[in-house]
Parts: C-alpha cells; structure tokens; sequence
C-alpha cells in the first residue's frame, strides 16, 4: 500500500463526503479509492468510516485519524513549497493574515493583480483584527497597523505609513459644540476603537505639543467599520484610519476635526507593516507579497 496516496485518499473522501466525489477530485477510479482506504483501516487495524449504500460517514477514530491526516499532508506540502519557493518564480501556498477592512478595502480590490502576476501561488488571505501567533497558526506574513512588534524571533518590515482623522458628522456637528481644541472633546460623544488601555487616552500632537485627552463614549468596537457606520449616523465622534474615511470625507459625509493636529490612540504609530519568522527570509513568495503590497500602498498615497 502507498500510505501516502492512502491518506490522501482518505482526507479527500472525508472532505468530499463519499468515495465517488473524492474518486473523481484526485482523478482516480472510485475502486481504487475505496480499497486504498480498506486497506489503511486493516493497517491500523480500526474503522474509519461508516458506509451505507447512501452515504459515509466519519466515525470517531476516523475523525481523529483526519486531523492528524490533514496535518501530515499541509506539513509536507509546505515543505515542498518552501523548497520550490527558494527558485526564480514565487510558487506554492502563502498564507497571509491582514486586519479586517484593511484587507477588504485596500488589499481585495487589488489582489487580481498579484494572481495574474505570479499564476503559481496560491493565496490564503485571512481577515483578522487580532494579533496572530505567526509559527503557531501557520502564518507566512502578518500586516500590523499601528506599533510593530519588535522581537529577535519576528522580522518586522515597514512598507507604508498612515494618519489617524478625527471626524463626526455633520448633522451631529450641527446639534453638538463646536470642536475647536483638543480638550473640548470631553464635552462630546466618542466612538472608540478597542486598543486596550491606550485607547481610552488620544493623543493630540502640534508644534511640539503633546495632549491626552481621556475620552469617554457609547459605543466601542474591535471593527473600525462599526465606528464608521456609527459615525456616518450622527452618533458623535470617532478616531479612524484615513484610508477608511477618506471617501466619506471627500463626499460629505463626515467632516475633518482638528486637522492641524497628528492624532493617535495613546503613543501607537501609523505604521504599516509586514512581520514574517525569520526562516521566511529568501522567500520568493514573501517578497512577491511585500512587492505587491508596497506598490498599492503608494497608489493609495
């Protein structure tokens, strides 16, 4: 028995739900399929699916036995891709973790462009807003707004720069006081990202000058587009990255606050960057998505 072809057969029927969708997934005749899972069951001397004459069905060894199946075989097609990753052509799977609206709005629109450009690499895009744990959720590079981590075990590489705006709407303009100053703030409804601590204290730089203002509010969120929206709605003020408020500012639909001031959450940076482990150094298809990156980045600028 080919163990491998074996476990492939047997992921494979699992995920298509019966031997005849994965006979014809992996281009095999169906009999040959099923007697390459027969045989890894007699092997491990245990039952992997349920079969009927309507359908299979996984039975708790088989469920196991699939995790661990699974892992075996997305462990050595990384190995092969980093392998043939090292070549003139970025190739193979990358895995890529991007915070929410950031990928919806500034990276989706573009990402035919990268395809086109590199036809064999196959893109995972995953829309995150937490911090991710790169080795152990297998994560090729990470975007980070905001400070970087800064770690001998992550190489963190800065691709852009962004600015924090200050905006409300003009109806809650109209029916509010005005906000001339920094401090007047605390008169005002403010929407709030979640940043921790650091997200409860804006920080108002000028001239040399630096402000904090403790700001308080009905509403926050871990989704800069839910403090957008609530913005748009008249429901006070709200700290948002430019490219998110950009166009609604342009519209009218939200109005600039204090634009003589650099304004952040606390001490963060609006920084973008690209973190990746320090074996990804090399790698053509890190650096085919730093490429990309970097080149949309100055076409939103």
């Amino acid at each position: 028995m080919d163990k491998l072809l074996a476990l492939k057969a047997f992921v494979e029927t699992v995920r298509c739900g019966g031997f005849s969708a994965a006979g014809r997934a992996l281009g095999m005749a169906t009999s040959s399929l099923t007697r390459l899972v027969s045989a890894l069951e007699a092997e491990l001397q245990s039952v992997l699916l349920n079969r009927s004459t309507r359908q299979v069905s996984v039975t708790e060894a088989g469920r196991a036995y699939y995790e661990r199946a699974v892992a075996i075989l997305e462990a050595l097609d990384e190995a092969d891709a980093a392998i043939a990753d090292r070549g003139s052509q970025a190739r193979g799977r990358l895995n890529v973790s991007v915070p929410v609206e950031f990928g919806r709005r500034i990276i989706a629109p573009h990402v035919g462009r990268l395809l086109e450009r590199h036809p064999e690499l196959e893109l995972n895009l995953r829309l995150n807003d937490e911090v991710v744990d790169l080795l152990g959720e297998r994560v090729d590079v990470a975007v980070r707004l905001g400070s970087a981590v800064v770690s001998e075990d992550v190489v963190s590489l800065r691709v852009g720069q962004f600015q924090r705006w200050l905006v409300a709407s003009p109806d809650y303009l109209a029916r509010s006081q005005p906000v001339n100053e920094p401090q007047e703030l605390l008169a005002h409804d403010c929407l709030r990202f979640d940043f921790g601590a650091a997200g409860q204290r804006w920080q108002f730089s000028a001239a040399g000058e630096v402000q904090h203002v403790a700001v308080r509010g009905p509403l926050q969120s871990n989704n800069g587009d839910v403090l957008r929206e609530a913005a748009l709605a008249g429901q006070g003020v709200t700290l948002l990255a430019d490219w998110l408020v950009r166009a609604d500012v342009a519209s009218g639909g939200l109005v600039r606050l204090l634009a003589q001031y650099e304004v952040a959450p606390g001490a963060m940076s609006g920084a973008i960057s690209v973190l990746y482990l320090p074996n990804q150094r090399g790698s053509r298809r890190v650096a085919a998505f730093i490429a990309f990156l970097r080149e949309v980045l100055d076409a939103e600028a």
